[in-house]
């Protein structure tokens, strides 16, 4: 592998169709395109300052890195990413990329980040200003993981998280197949017209969580108070530890919990009231 160390580049496409190379403390200054259509890219301690430097990689190391808010765009149509240890402080990273791997990795301006991407796997990584994360994900893995950014995981599939702290409003909308295990979601609207959605031992609040959910399950969980009207037409089988402080109109299903605030079933409530509601 030809290494290249401690040498700056700039303008446009200066690396442009490499391949088996390692770059060590090497900067990339102002320009575009700098690493693309490249395959087999090793980049540690590096810094990069302009647009679009990853487009179009297949297999490649960063690690130890930092992307100034100036490499936006960075990471775009690649495949086969392992990034560790490194800052990036750049928005729209991380577009229509498959098989991508982030561990101690911090995006304190993650706005428009992880759109279209599949086969993710995330260890210790902290996200901030994330409006819109993930949108229309597939196949994800996460676990200690630190989020604050609304609208995220829309049109998400096939997706696990552990160990979370996520605070955003109207987080997993139209979303199919996702488990969230021991996390704690902040931010109003959650879960809305969601396909099979399971919760276990996770902290919820925010007003009407979980509505138009279908074959939602919860296990373990606790609402806070200010979770209020939930579950409106949903369908669901939920184990509720405390409280609920507000359940409406319920499509199906079964809910169990120690105590109701309120329990309203109004004109628009479904015929029969067929959801089973149960005090523990």
């Amino acid at each position: 592998m030809e290494v290249i160390k401690d040498k700056e580049f700039g303008g446009e496409r200066p690396l442009f169709g490499r391949h088996d190379l390692r770059l060590e403390n090497v900067t990339i200054h102002a320009g575009e395109s700098a690493i693309k259509r490249c395959r087999n890219i090793e980049a540690v301690n590096c810094r990069f300052e302009g647009k679009y430097p990853f487009w179009h990689v297949d297999g490649f190391v960063v690690e130890n890195c930092l992307f100034t808010a100036g490499a936006r765009a960075a990471l775009w149509y690649s495949e086969n990413l392992r990034m560790t240890d490194t800052l990036v402080e750049a928005p729209k990273m991380f577009r229509e990329m498959h098989n991508l791997s982030l561990c101690r990795v911090r995006i304190p301006d993650a706005a428009e980040t992880l759109w279209h991407c599949s086969g993710v796997k995330m260890r210790d990584v902290e996200v901030h200003g994330a409006d819109y994360l993930f949108m229309h994900g597939a196949d994800i893995d996460i676990a200690g993981y630190r989020q604050q950014g609304n609208y995220s995981f829309q049109y998400c599939r096939n997706v696990v998280i552990r160990d979370a702290v996520i605070d955003s409003k109207d987080a997993f909308w139209n979303t199919e197949n996702v488990t969230l295990i021991n996390c704690e979601l902040t931010g109003e609207y959650l879960g809305w017209h969601s396909h099979n959605l399971r919760l276990v031992n996770c902290r919820i609040s925010g007003t009407q969580p979980l509505c138009y959910a279908h074959g939602l399950m919860m296990e373990g969980c606790t609402m806070a108070a200010d979770c209020d009207l939930a579950f409106e037409e949903s369908d669901l089988q939920a184990d509720i530890i405390g409280e609920i402080t507000s359940v409406k109109n319920p499509a199906s299903g079964r809910i169990v919990a120690d105590a109701y605030g309120e329990i309203i079933l109004d004109d628009f409530a479904p015929e029969g009231h067929p959801c089973k509601i149960e005090t523990r």
